[in-house]
């Protein structure tokens, strides 16, 4: 058996360790967005694979036998390639992906499709908005230039943002809901818009802001082929050991 693990995500380094523990030979597959990833007990990959063919290569020349995919919720892209690349290799798949938030009766929640929705909801008159969601589209919230955001973000940006009253704070979760609630009533956030990227570690905002009666936009996961998923570590060794060659994508 040789597994390759698609990572990035505090899911793939427990799966990395239990992989390391039950001396399974595998490597961990970073996209390379992070400028200091977090060491692993498995030898490391850093870039992609040069799309789905890349990556149906790769599983053919490393004789891999089986691939987890750990990557965050919203990498649709790696995710949508993983199941191309194993169907066209033969190689079994899993996705070892978090549950999603699910708002209760106090949150106050608009669930949106995606990043361009989210920015559509967006008042015209000036609010301060706490984006969680990364580095990525930051681009798309241009458009609404009268908003102060401010941006929890690991990395510091590269290039200037595309955002001219923004507000940077660089922080690595987990996070805590005392601590949240101290950020958003300190910079005076109106709005929180975030990604339902679920788990623990970046579920306090949601918990300060329902405490709060702070509104956020939640935008929901991207669609995604019709995968073998499971929520647990343990799902994924009990996977890799009893399933059969024909039990993937």
């Amino acid at each position: 058996m040789r597994v390759l693990l698609l990572g990035g995500t505090t899911e793939a380094a427990l799966m990395a360790l239990a992989l390391a523990d039950a001396g399974i030979d595998a490597v961990y597959s970073y996209a390379g967005r992070t400028m200091a990833p977090a060491p692993q007990p498995i030898p490391t990959r850093t870039g992609g694979f040069g799309g789905v063919a890349g990556l149906a290569d790769y599983l053919r020349a490393e004789m891999i036998t089986h691939v987890v995919d750990a990557t965050h919720p919203f990498a649709a892209r790696i995710g949508g390639n993983a199941v191309a690349a194993c169907a066209g290799a033969g190689v079994p798949l899993i996705v070892l992906e978090r549950p999603a938030w699910v708002a209760t009766d106090a949150d106050l929640w608009t669930r949106v499709a995606d990043i361009d929705a989210a920015v559509s909801l967006l008042p015209e008159e000036p609010w301060t908005v706490f984006l969680a969601i990364g580095r990525q589209r930051l681009d798309a919230f241009a458009v609404k230039p009268q908003h102060h955001y401010v941006l929890r973000i690991v990395d510091p940006p590269e290039d200037p943002l595309p955002l001219p009253d923004a507000k940077i704070i660089l922080a690595r979760g987990p996070f805590d809901v005392a601590g949240d609630a101290a950020l958003l009533c300190d910079h005076g956030v109106d709005l929180i818009v975030a990604k339902n990227a679920g788990g623990a570690g970046a579920e306090a905002k949601l918990t300060a802001a329902r405490g709060l009666g702070l509104p956020v936009i939640m935008i929901d996961r991207p669609a995604m082929p019709p995968r073998r998923t499971v929520a647990t570590v343990i799902d994924v060794m009990d996977w890799l050991h009893h399933a059969p060659a024909d039990l993937g994508v």
